[in-house]
Protein backbone atom coordinates (compact mmCIF):
# COMPACT_ATOMS: atom_id res chain seq x y z
CA UNK A 1 0.00 0.00 0.00
CA UNK A 2 1.45 3.33 -0.92
CA UNK A 3 2.48 5.46 2.26
CA UNK A 4 0.66 8.48 0.45
CA UNK A 5 -2.25 7.01 0.99
CA UNK A 6 -5.09 8.40 3.71
CA UNK A 7 -5.46 5.07 5.51
CA UNK A 8 -1.75 4.75 5.91
CA UNK A 9 -1.44 8.40 6.82
CA UNK A 10 -3.61 8.31 9.32
CA UNK A 11 -2.11 4.91 10.74
CA UNK A 12 0.92 6.31 11.08
CA UNK A 13 -0.60 8.87 13.06
CA UNK A 14 -1.54 6.57 16.04
CA UNK A 15 1.96 4.92 15.76
CA UNK A 16 5.36 5.25 14.03
CA UNK A 17 4.69 2.31 11.36
CA UNK A 18 7.92 2.24 10.52
CA UNK A 19 9.49 1.19 14.15
CA UNK A 20 10.04 -1.95 15.11
CA UNK A 21 6.87 -2.77 18.03
CA UNK A 22 6.85 -5.62 20.37
CA UNK A 23 4.15 -7.85 19.57
CA UNK A 24 1.44 -6.78 21.87
CA UNK A 25 1.91 -2.96 20.67
CA UNK A 26 1.38 -3.96 17.41
CA UNK A 27 -1.80 -5.85 18.12
CA UNK A 28 -2.75 -3.00 19.91
CA UNK A 29 -1.76 -0.08 17.10
CA UNK A 30 -3.86 -2.62 14.28
CA UNK A 31 -6.77 -2.37 17.10
CA UNK A 32 -6.75 1.23 16.90
CA UNK A 33 -7.19 1.70 13.13
CA UNK A 34 -10.19 2.71 11.53
CA UNK A 35 -12.21 -0.73 10.51
CA UNK A 36 -13.83 -0.81 7.08
CA UNK A 37 -17.54 -2.94 6.31
CA UNK A 38 -16.10 -6.50 6.28
CA UNK A 39 -13.91 -8.56 8.55
CA UNK A 40 -10.65 -8.09 7.47
CA UNK A 41 -8.22 -10.90 7.99
CA UNK A 42 -4.43 -10.60 9.70
CA UNK A 43 -1.42 -11.93 8.64
CA UNK A 44 1.67 -12.27 9.50
CA UNK A 45 4.42 -11.69 6.88
CA UNK A 46 7.81 -12.57 7.60
CA UNK A 47 10.96 -11.70 5.38
CA UNK A 48 13.39 -14.89 5.71
CA UNK A 49 17.55 -14.86 5.42
CA UNK A 50 17.56 -17.80 3.25
CA UNK A 51 18.22 -18.47 -0.42
CA UNK A 52 15.17 -19.51 -1.88
CA UNK A 53 16.97 -21.08 -4.82
CA UNK A 54 18.96 -23.69 -2.20
CA UNK A 55 16.31 -26.69 -1.91
CA UNK A 56 18.03 -26.90 1.68
CA UNK A 57 16.59 -23.67 2.39
CA UNK A 58 13.02 -24.77 1.94
CA UNK A 59 10.70 -23.18 4.76
CA UNK A 60 6.86 -25.38 5.09
CA UNK A 61 4.84 -26.04 7.98
CA UNK A 62 1.87 -26.20 9.78
CA UNK A 63 0.29 -23.81 12.72
CA UNK A 64 -2.49 -24.99 14.80
CA UNK A 65 -4.10 -21.66 15.95
CA UNK A 66 -5.52 -21.82 19.16
CA UNK A 67 -8.33 -19.83 18.27
CA UNK A 68 -8.66 -20.77 14.96
CA UNK A 69 -8.54 -18.72 11.71
CA UNK A 70 -12.05 -17.51 12.12
CA UNK A 71 -12.32 -18.09 7.99
CA UNK A 72 -14.64 -20.96 6.77
CA UNK A 73 -12.68 -23.68 5.28
CA UNK A 74 -13.50 -25.88 2.42
CA UNK A 75 -12.03 -29.46 2.87
CA UNK A 76 -11.46 -31.43 -0.79
CA UNK A 77 -10.64 -35.17 0.22
CA UNK A 78 -9.22 -37.90 -2.05
CA UNK A 79 -9.98 -41.46 -1.14
CA UNK A 80 -11.48 -44.56 -1.82
CA UNK A 81 -13.29 -44.46 1.38
CA UNK A 82 -16.31 -41.57 0.48
CA UNK A 83 -17.85 -42.75 3.65
CA UNK A 84 -15.24 -41.91 6.19
CA UNK A 85 -14.81 -38.42 4.79
CA UNK A 86 -17.91 -37.68 4.82
CA UNK A 87 -18.61 -38.69 8.48
CA UNK A 88 -15.37 -36.56 9.12
CA UNK A 89 -16.83 -33.49 8.04
CA UNK A 90 -15.21 -33.24 4.58
CA UNK A 91 -17.05 -30.83 2.03
CA UNK A 92 -15.64 -31.96 -1.13
CA UNK A 93 -15.37 -35.76 -1.46
CA UNK A 94 -14.22 -38.23 -4.54
CA UNK A 95 -11.37 -40.01 -5.85
CA UNK A 96 -11.18 -40.35 -10.05
CA UNK A 97 -14.05 -38.09 -10.46
CA UNK A 98 -12.12 -35.32 -8.16
CA UNK A 99 -9.08 -35.93 -9.85
CA UNK A 100 -11.06 -35.74 -13.48
CA UNK A 101 -12.50 -32.12 -12.20
CA UNK A 102 -9.02 -30.70 -10.85
CA UNK A 103 -7.65 -32.15 -14.23
CA UNK A 104 -9.65 -29.41 -16.28
CA UNK A 105 -8.43 -26.64 -13.97
CA UNK A 106 -10.83 -27.16 -10.91
CA UNK A 107 -9.79 -26.37 -7.30
CA UNK A 108 -12.45 -24.39 -5.41
CA UNK A 109 -11.65 -25.75 -1.96
CA UNK A 110 -8.83 -24.37 0.30
CA UNK A 111 -7.18 -27.77 1.44
CA UNK A 112 -6.67 -31.05 -0.10
CA UNK A 113 -6.34 -34.22 1.73
CA UNK A 114 -5.30 -37.47 0.65
CA UNK A 115 -5.25 -41.11 1.75
CA UNK A 116 -1.78 -42.66 0.67
CA UNK A 117 -3.61 -45.32 -1.30
CA UNK A 118 -5.11 -42.38 -3.26
CA UNK A 119 -1.61 -40.58 -4.18
CA UNK A 120 -0.97 -42.31 -6.95
CA UNK A 121 -4.46 -40.73 -8.70
CA UNK A 122 -3.32 -37.03 -7.13
CA UNK A 123 0.02 -37.27 -8.63
CA UNK A 124 -1.51 -36.57 -12.01
CA UNK A 125 -2.88 -33.18 -11.22
CA UNK A 126 -0.01 -32.47 -9.32
CA UNK A 127 1.17 -29.09 -11.52
CA UNK A 128 -2.43 -28.28 -11.27
CA UNK A 129 -2.44 -28.22 -7.29
CA UNK A 130 0.99 -27.65 -6.65
CA UNK A 131 1.46 -23.96 -8.00
CA UNK A 132 -1.99 -23.06 -5.90
CA UNK A 133 -0.39 -24.68 -2.72
CA UNK A 134 -3.20 -27.47 -2.56
CA UNK A 135 -0.85 -30.43 -3.22
CA UNK A 136 -1.23 -32.70 0.10
CA UNK A 137 1.96 -33.78 1.66
CA UNK A 138 3.23 -36.12 4.55
CA UNK A 139 4.66 -32.90 6.12
CA UNK A 140 1.87 -31.05 6.07
CA UNK A 141 -0.38 -34.13 7.40
CA UNK A 142 -2.53 -33.86 4.72
CA UNK A 143 -1.38 -37.55 3.13
CA UNK A 144 -2.79 -39.68 6.09
CA UNK A 145 -4.91 -42.73 6.57
CA UNK A 146 -6.22 -40.64 9.75
CA UNK A 147 -9.02 -38.85 7.62
CA UNK A 148 -10.89 -37.60 10.56
CA UNK A 149 -8.14 -36.26 12.47
CA UNK A 150 -6.79 -34.92 9.32
CA UNK A 151 -9.99 -32.85 8.51
CA UNK A 152 -10.62 -32.13 12.32
CA UNK A 153 -7.36 -30.18 12.68
CA UNK A 154 -8.08 -28.07 9.22
CA UNK A 155 -11.37 -27.06 10.59
CA UNK A 156 -10.05 -26.14 13.89
CA UNK A 157 -7.72 -24.32 13.05
CA UNK A 158 -4.74 -25.89 11.32
CA UNK A 159 -2.73 -23.33 9.09
CA UNK A 160 -0.33 -24.28 6.80
CA UNK A 161 2.98 -21.60 5.42
CA UNK A 162 5.23 -22.48 2.48
CA UNK A 163 7.93 -19.90 1.68
CA UNK A 164 7.58 -18.14 -1.59
CA UNK A 165 10.16 -17.93 -4.49
CA UNK A 166 11.32 -14.79 -3.03
CA UNK A 167 12.33 -15.74 0.65
CA UNK A 168 9.02 -14.73 2.03
CA UNK A 169 5.87 -16.28 3.66
CA UNK A 170 2.74 -15.06 5.04
CA UNK A 171 0.55 -17.28 8.21
CA UNK A 172 -2.84 -16.03 8.56
CA UNK A 173 -3.14 -15.26 12.03
CA UNK A 174 -7.01 -14.43 12.25
CA UNK A 175 -9.54 -11.54 11.78
CA UNK A 176 -9.87 -8.43 13.16
CA UNK A 177 -13.08 -8.83 14.93
CA UNK A 178 -10.90 -11.22 17.58
CA UNK A 179 -9.17 -9.56 20.92
CA UNK A 180 -6.03 -8.67 21.30
CA UNK A 181 -5.39 -11.61 23.23
CA UNK A 182 -6.34 -13.86 20.94
CA UNK A 183 -4.52 -12.67 18.09
CA UNK A 184 -1.52 -12.52 20.14
CA UNK A 185 -1.81 -15.80 21.32
CA UNK A 186 -2.51 -16.89 17.63
CA UNK A 187 0.81 -14.90 16.61
CA UNK A 188 2.67 -16.75 19.25
CA UNK A 189 1.89 -20.26 17.57
CA UNK A 190 3.01 -18.80 14.32
CA UNK A 191 6.30 -17.49 15.40
CA UNK A 192 6.99 -21.33 17.53
CA UNK A 193 5.98 -23.13 14.08
CA UNK A 194 8.40 -21.38 11.95
CA UNK A 195 11.06 -21.21 14.46
CA UNK A 196 11.21 -25.21 14.59
CA UNK A 197 11.57 -25.42 10.89
CA UNK A 198 14.53 -23.35 10.23
CA UNK A 199 16.69 -24.87 7.78
CA UNK A 200 19.58 -27.30 9.20
CA UNK A 201 23.09 -25.40 8.31
CA UNK A 202 21.88 -21.97 8.17
CA UNK A 203 24.38 -19.43 8.83
CA UNK A 204 23.24 -15.47 9.70
CA UNK A 205 19.75 -14.41 10.42
CA UNK A 206 16.99 -16.65 9.86
CA UNK A 207 14.18 -13.59 10.34
CA UNK A 208 14.90 -10.59 8.50
CA UNK A 209 11.80 -8.64 8.83
CA UNK A 210 8.56 -9.11 9.85
CA UNK A 211 5.05 -7.04 9.54
CA UNK A 212 1.55 -7.59 10.98
CA UNK A 213 -1.32 -6.33 8.98
CA UNK A 214 -5.00 -6.47 7.99
CA UNK A 215 -6.66 -7.27 4.75
CA UNK A 216 -6.95 -3.37 4.43
CA UNK A 217 -4.34 -1.76 6.49
CA UNK A 218 -0.50 -1.03 6.27
CA UNK A 219 2.00 -3.51 7.61
CA UNK A 220 2.84 -2.79 11.06
CA UNK A 221 6.70 -3.65 11.99
CA UNK A 222 7.75 -6.47 14.40
CA UNK A 223 10.88 -6.41 16.61
CA UNK A 224 12.21 -9.70 15.91
CA UNK A 225 13.08 -10.08 19.47
CA UNK A 226 10.03 -12.03 19.64
CA UNK A 227 11.94 -15.13 18.51
CA UNK A 228 14.11 -14.89 21.60
CA UNK A 229 10.92 -14.80 24.03
CA UNK A 230 9.49 -18.42 22.74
Amino acid sequence: MPNSSKRYRSANEKADLSQPHQLEQAIEVLDQMDKVKFDETVELSVALGVDPKQTSHSVRGTVNLPHGSGRKVLVAVFTEKPDEAKAAGADIIGLDDLVAKVKDGWCDFDVAIATPEAMKQVRSVARVLGPRGLMPTPKAGTVTDDVNSAVQAVKAGRVEFKMDKTGGLAVVLGKRSFSPTQLVENARAAFKAISVVRPEGLKGRYIRRMTISSTMSPGISLDNSVFSQL
